[in-house]
């Protein structure tokens, strides 16, 4: 196994347990608990992870989060089946919310070329790529830019939102539970999510497995406000059912 492989799979196993522990760690891959240690210090640069005593715990659990680029390098296979799933959510003319975030971006690069989109976004990287196909509007919600997610948020977006209704939002989240919802680890991007959900007809969460169980600092909404759950084949079956019995359809790509 691939050091970048043993590594993803690190971060998988502290997202979905709360915790990788160096010693089960070296048994499960093994190899000795000085690699282990070596790819925890690794993904700690990253900002995926932080050393704990005897292990690691995801940054979320600190109300910290990955910064795009390290994101968008973890559970890419998985990411790319969630977006090709969501085509199916696509109308097929329309109005359409897109949020910030790696998942939702690919879903961005795949939409159809043969559909009249308007595409309300407020993720900053996917403009650029969107607005130069003539099928496509795009509308750009403005507002403060954090640089950890280019996401906008605060106060403009919000007003933008409360004038705005499309057809399907598509979301992402750091943290799903049957118990306390969606959640995410900033207070300013959780409001702009819950305003996004008030302001679209139906709800689309995409989101990989390893957010399934796991709780960020913000709540922004309920699962019996989201319509479909569009996750990766990695996610328990039980969770799906638990997950599920709470609302939303689950699509396991």
């Amino acid at each position: 196994m691939y050091a970048q492989e043993r590594q993803q799979r690190i971060v998988e196993r502290a997202r979905v347990d709360g915790r990788a522990d160096v010693a089960e760690l070296a048994a499960e891959f093994d190899v000795t608990t000085e690699t282990v240690r070596r790819d925890l210090t690794v993904l700690e640069r990253h900002g995926l992870l932080r050393r704990v005593h005897g292990g690691a715990i995801p940054v979320e659990r600190l109300g910290f989060e990955p910064g795009l680029a390290d994101r968008d390098a973890v559970m890419t296979a998985e990411k790319e089946r969630i977006a090709k799933a969501a085509l199916a959510e696509v109308p097929r003319e329309g109005a359409i919310l897109l949020d910030a975030g790696t998942t939702t971006a690919r879903l961005a690069e795949i939409l159809p070329n043969d559909r009249e989109l308007t595409v309300v976004t407020n993720a900053v990287p996917l403009v650029a790529s969107l607005a130069v196909r003539p099928q496509i509007t795009v509308l750009l919600l403005g507002g403060k830019v954090r640089g950890r997610t280019m996401a906008a948020v605060e106060d403009w977006t919000l007003r933008a939102l409360a004038d705005t209704f499309v057809d399907v939002a598509f979301l992402g989240a750091n943290g799903i539970s049957a118990e306390r919802g969606l959640t995410t680890p900033d207070t300013g991007e959780a409001a702009v999510k819950r305003a996004m959900i008030q302001a679209a007809r139906r709800v689309v969460v995409l989101a990989d497995h390893t957010k399934a169980g796991n709780d960020c600092l913000a709540r922004f909404g309920e699962l019996s406000e989201v319509d479909c759950l569009i996750t990766d084949s990695g996610l328990d079956a039980d969770l799906a059912d638990r997950i599920a019995s709470a609302g939303p359809k689950v699509v396991r790509a």
